[in-house]
């Protein structure tokens, strides 16, 4: 997911730039033209804010491992679904677009997590549940 986000902030920029030559060349500057360059521009460099900090981290695979209880909730809404690993220990929030199968969910559930995500904790690499008491692995991202 943070490749095609970066991926995706590049085309938008690089979009940008190739309309402005487009309207120079053609010399046909309109308001039609001129939004698409600035809504490009903007949503390409949000998104190219929101990535590069972390390049680095995902290039040199520098990944810090968050250990401890969990609680997985499951929302749906629309289309989509999503798991949300809540750490109480390091009030740490992650979200995974792949459901873990397991038996329950919730709050009443409480399981063992080890979570793999960037230095900065801002993108989700992979998890492992673990059984509270036992330890034994119940189910890996991989």
């Amino acid at each position: 997911m943070y490749y095609f986000l970066l991926l995706l902030g590049a085309f938008f920029v690089l979009m940008a730039i190739g309309l402005c030559f487009v309207m120079y060349y053609e010399k046909e500057v309109t308001l039609k033209n001129l939004g698409m360059v600035i809504i490009c521009l903007l949503f390409g460099s949000f998104l190219l804010m929101m990535t590069l900090p972390s390049l680095k981290h995902m290039l040199l695979k520098e990944y810090d491992i968050v250990k401890g209880n969990c609680v997985i909730d499951v929302s749906s809404e629309g289309r989509t679904a999503d798991a949300t690993f809540r750490m109480p220990d390091t009030d740490d929030v992650f979200s995974f677009t792949d459901i873990p199968e397991l038996d329950a969910y919730g709050k009443a559930i409480p399981y063992y997590c080890e979570v793999t995500v960037s230095k900065d904790h801002m993108f989700e690499i992979d998890y492992k549940i673990f059984d509270v008491e036992t330890r034994e692995l119940l189910q890996s991202s991989d």
